[in-house]
């Protein structure tokens, strides 16, 4: 079991505060992992084994408990007076009308509560309004390369490492299956079983989609075009023209649900020098590599929207606000804002041909401010600086904390 203190830190940073500590994330990412963590760290920590009530919502066990009433009623029947109660309920988006049940919980002053959930609609409309001001959500992506690497007892070559993450997935549960004789086999089905989870579960029913070869059409366009600037009007007349006619209605409710499942992330276009957010134009990456050489295999010519992917990723890991950038005519990759300070990035495999270096540091040269600027590639020769452009190996960044 990787242990991923960061997370352990911020839950414990809510421990006892008028807060619900709301989990968020894909499926499989490790979110009931990371609070049997989080349990065992308040046993260390002196909590009675008493105090704690955990609930897999998922448990054909507690099926009798998906009604928000009776769930409501067995957590209280066990609730210890004048004590701390520690409340864990995990996938509570299997319980229809849920928010009745976490409201009334969340009212007694006995109850420290927990919950997890594999749908960004969860905190969103109703319940929105119900919670607000009254939750803090932890949004959990599978693992970091850092994390990925700590499951080894030697890091190993890195670049040998890098290409195992990318292409194996970085979902938690991957690296056991890795170290069997059939591995790559079983690390294939289980990626297969996420997909088509979120796709039937989290999609289809709930969307009630009539096509599913459409959706599955569009996942794969989506896939095959992480990383590029699109709308869906764009997306509509390519698969049309790829003889899959399809309306931009659907297009938006097909992308809705993928970015509500977490499958997808939607990132907007900022203009630098006007400092505003963009209405038109978006890209979308993906959660995990693994899942697009899962579904699409090695294509040659993709490694540097992977890298881009991974980076992507690793920015939303360490809590910052993400667009791209556009500067006149050229496009910055990456503008990562943080508590008000924005940082730059570009991202290319490598540099080491001058057009490429010069193509790459265009974009970081053209603005015009003195916030941190970062061209990152695979490339391992020493850190250099441009004009104030730090050029950084991504491997050795994506270990920093």
């Amino acid at each position: 079991m990787i242990v991923r203190p960061s997370f352990i830190t911020r839950l414990e940073a809510f421990r006892d505060t008028r807060l619900i500590k709301m989990v968020s994330g894909v499926r499989r990412c490790g979110k009931s992992t990371l609070l049997e963590l989080y349990r065992r760290h308040l046993l260390e920590n002196g909590v009675p084994p008493e105090q704690i009530i955990e609930i897999n919502l998922e448990d054909a066990d507690y099926r009798h408990l998906l009604d928000p009433y009776m769930l409501h009623d067995y957590i209280k029947a066990r609730l210890l007076p004048k004590k701390m109660n520690y409340v864990f309920l995990d996938e509570i988006q299997n319980v229809k009308d849920y928010q009745k049940a976490v409201d009334s919980l969340f009212i007694k002053k006995n109850v420290d509560l927990y919950i997890t959930g594999s749908n960004a609609y969860m905190l969103s409309g109703e319940l929105a309004t119900l919670l607000s001001g009254r939750y803090v959500e932890i949004h959990l992506l599978p693992l970091s390369f850092k994390e990925y690497l700590s499951a080894f007892s030697g890091q190993g070559e890195l670049s040998r490492r890098y290409r195992d993450y990318r292409m194996n997935s970085s979902f938690p549960y991957t690296q056991e299956l890795a170290a069997r004789e059939d591995g790559k086999k079983q690390i294939r089905n289980y990626l297969g079983g996420i997909y088509n989870t979120i796709l039937l579960k989290d999609i289809v029913a709930r969307r009630n989609v009539a096509d599913v070869f459409m959706l599955e059409s569009l996942v794969h366009f989506m896939f095959d075009n992480i990383g590029s600037e699109t709308s869906t009007k764009k997306i509509a007349d390519s698969m049309t023209s790829a003889g899959r006619k399809i309306s931009v209605h659907t297009v938006e409710n097909y992308l809705s649900g993928l970015t509500d499942s977490f499958i997808l992330y939607r990132v907007g276009r900022y203009d630098i020098k006007g400092k505003q957010h963009l209405k038109t134009g978006d890209k979308y990456y993906l959660v995990d590599p693994g899942l697009r050489y899962y579904l699409m295999g090695s294509q040659i010519g993709d490694e540097g929207r992977v890298l881009e992917n991974v980076v992507f990723l690793e920015l939303l890991r360490r809590g910052y606000e993400i667009s791209f950038g556009k500067v006149d005519n050229v496009e910055v990759d990456f503008v990562a804002v943080k508590e008000g300070s924005p940082l730059y990035f570009q991202v290319a495999l490598t540099v080491r041909e001058q057009s490429t270096m010069e193509r790459e540091l265009r974009p970081l040269n053209s603005i015009n401010d003195h916030h941190p600027k970062y061209l990152l590639t695979l490339d391992d020769d020493p850190p250099a600086s441009y004009n104030g452009i730090q050029r950084r190996n991504v491997l050795d960044w994506l270990l920093e904390d």
